[in-house]
C-alpha cells in the first residue's frame, strides 16, 4: 500500500468511509461531511509515506478526519452552523423496537450535544463511533488519561442531565 498499489488503497477506502462519514458528521461537519472525508482521504494517500507500518491504519485516518473536519469549521464563514446526525447504521430492530426507543435516543443526543465541545468529542468517539479508549486518544490527539477523565466527567454530567435515564458508567 505505502508503495502506492491504489487497487489496495481504494479497498481501504470502501472498508472506512462509513466511519469516516459518520465521525466528520458527529464532530460537526454537518453537511459537509461528504467534502470532508473526500479531502480526508486524499491527505491519507498523500502522507502514507509517514504513516507507521507498526500503527492501526483506522485511528490514523480518523485522526485526518478529525482534523480536517475543525478545519472546515475554522474556514466556515458566519452562516449558521447546523449540527447533523449522521445516517446511523440500517437498524436490524423490529419496527416497534425501534420506535419505543426513538424518543430516548433523541434525548440522549440532544443531552450530548450540549457538552462542552471537550467532553462532546470523548463522548462521541468513545461510544457513537464506538472506538476504544487508544484509538479516541489518537483520533483527538490526547493522552489516554485525558481521554478517560474526560469521559469519567462528560458521563458525570450526562446523568446529571438525564437522572431518569440510564446512562453507562
Amino acid at each position: 500500500m505505502r508503495s502506492g498499489d491504489t487497487a489496495a488503497y481504494a479497498e481501504l477506502v470502501m472498508l472506512h468511509a462509513s466511519v469516516a462519514k459518520r465521525t466528520a458528521v458527529f464532530l460537526g461537519a454537518g453537511s459537509e461531511a461528504d467534502d470532508v472525508v473526500q479531502e480526508s482521504f486524499v491527505k491519507a494517500y498523500r502522507g502514507l509515506g509517514g504513516f507507521r507500518e507498526d500503527a492501526a491504519f483506522r485511528p490514523w485516518l480518523l485522526r485526518i478526519v478529525a482534523n480536517e473536519t475543525r478545519n472546515m469549521q475554522r474556514s466556515r464563514s458566519r452562516r449558521t452552523r447546523r449540527e447533523e446526525l449522521a445516517a446511523l447504521p440500517e437498524s436490524v430492530l423490529d419496527p416497534a423496537d425501534e420506535a419505543a426507543i426513538g424518543e430516548r435516543r433523541r434525548e440522549l443526543l440532544a443531552a450530548v450535544r450540549e457538552l462542552p465541545e471537550n467532553y462532546r468529542l470523548v463522548v462521541t468517539c468513545r461510544y457513537l463511533l464506538e472506538l476504544d479508549e487508544q484509538e479516541t486518544a489518537t483520533v483527538l490527539g490526547w493522552a489516554r488519561g485525558t481521554v478517560k477523565s474526560r469521559l469519567h466527567r462528560a458521563l458525570g454530567r450526562l446523568r446529571t442531565q438525564l437522572p431518569d435515564k440510564e446512562v453507562q458508567r
